[in-house]
């Protein structure tokens, strides 16, 4: 697939050219790698494993050579799955960081895969709508910076793509033993808490079907247990271990990581600072700025200019999902449509709800957060431009959908841009 192989150029271009642990937490996702590596185990979450005047001096200085990562570990807390995987990579090249960047890129890239088979099989007849869904989620350049980290970003976000995959499949070919559902749920529990709230929508799924196919009491609780006991099975295992590191009443290491975090900056603090105002002001203007692009630490943002035109573009494709949302398109599809799109549209609330719930707590205004929903956004925006070019006339369509890859070409050339023109200059002062 052409966009694919353009996201994996342009990916590889991040990976390469970003300066060393210049991608959000990266170093502390190193350090889990290696605990793994080393023999040394799954790490334990400990007080001091969060300095915040140290990770203040290494990200205000760039990382200079002479200063350790190593005191940086307060990602410990993180379920295991990704690291595990990347432990063979880190043996393999002696723990240098760009093969597991690339690593991190192979993930990206199946999530593009699994992006176009969720909506492929909610529009089997619609092989555009796809196309645009990948090209979007492709190159949002925030999403390849941090694609081309090392996180365990990818991971979440692909189990996220793959599991709302199979409930489409699920409902679209009306299967009634979803055991690869269940599996799914239990492999996004040991891969990132951020893959949670999304996941919640697959419970959805199984409602509306017992719902709108009229079942008995009976089926829902089949299909309830063909999704929890594998899911159960998975991540049992990890959840008992929290147990007994953590205590039983902090399965997630939440807690603890709440009490290790000392310094990390409060929202009650900053409503105390700023008011409401002034906190929902900078609330929703760096979530927009660090979901398309504000790159390093946060600390790389880009020309006004082209958060306005982001803007501006970001207004029309939402007036045009809402235009589709409630125009005679949307009741055309068939029940199993409905069902799905249901289900993408609550995986996309949850996250949302998750983002907004993590910041009542944390100032973590961080656009990457709603990342796991990037399959529905994705398909908003496919279902946006659908419905903008319904608009022109007939004979003008077809030279439109022809200008698909040249738009494509764009993204991706402004991806390049910004890497060049202001991530590698700004982090290599």
């Amino acid at each position: 697939m052409i966009v694919v192989a353009a996201y994996i150029v342009v990916g590889v271009l991040y990976a390469i050219f970003t300066p060393l642990w210049q991608v959000p937490d990266e170093p502390a996702h190193y350090n889990y790698i290696r605990s793994l590596a080393t023999g040394q185990g799954i790490p334990v979450l400990e007080p001091g494993d969060y300095d915040q005047a140290l990770l203040s001096e290494l990200t205000s200085r760039g990382f200079p050579a002479e200063m350790s990562i190593d005191p940086l570990e307060y990602e410990d807390h993180q379920p295991p799955l990704y690291y595990v995987l990347a432990v063979p990579v880190y043996r393999l090249f002696h723990g240098a960081v760009l093969p597991l960047r690339l690593f991190s890129i192979v993930l990206g890239a199946g999530i593009l895969f699994a992006a176009y088979l969720a909506v492929q099989t909610v529009f089997p007849d619609r092989p555009e709508l796809a196309l645009r869904t990948v090209a979007f989620i492709a190159f949002i350049p925030q999403h390849v910076a941090m694609m081309a980290g090392i996180n365990n970003d990818a991971l979440g976000e692909l189990i996220v793509a793959l599991a709302l995959w199979a409930a489409a499949a699920y409902v679209i070919r009306h299967v009634d033993r979803p055991w690869f559902i269940g599996i799914l749920l239990g492999i996004a529990l040991v891969s990132k808490t951020t893959a949670y709230p999304p996941l919640a929508a697959v419970f959805l799924v199984v409602v509306l079907r017992w719902r709108t196919e009229r079942h008995a009491t009976g089926w829902l609780l089949a299909q309830a247990r063909w999704l929890l006991v594998p899911a159960f099975v998975i991540s049992a295992p990890w959840f008992i271990r929290n147990g007994m590191t953590y205590g039983w009443g902090d399965p997630l290491g939440l807690v603890r990581h709440d009490t290790v975090v000392v310094g990390q900056p409060r929202s009650y603090d900053w409503l105390m600072l700023y008011g409401w105002r002034g906190m929902l002001s900078r609330l929703g203007q760096t979530t927009f700025h660090s979901f398309w692009g504000q790159f390093g630490w946060m600390g790389v943002i880009l020309p006004s200019r082209i958060y306005q035109l982001l803007a501006l573009i970001s207004l029309g494709l939402l007036v045009g999902f809402v235009w589709w949302l409630f125009g005679p398109r949307r009741r055309s599809l068939s029940r199993e449509q409905k069902v799905c799109l249901g289900a993408f549209l609550a995986a996309g609330i949850l996250t949302v709800v998750a983002f907004v719930w993590y910041n009542l707590g944390f100032v973590q205004h961080q656009g990457r957060y709603l990342f796991p929903a990037l399959v529905p956004l994705g398909l908003a925006v496919a279902l946006s431009i659908d419905q903008w070019l319904s608009f022109l006339p007939r004979l003008v369509r077809p030279r439109v959908r022809s200008g698909t890859y040249g738009v494509l070409a764009i993204l991706a050339l402004f991806d390049i841009y910004c890497l060049f023109r202001f991530i590698v200059p700004a982090l290599t002062k």
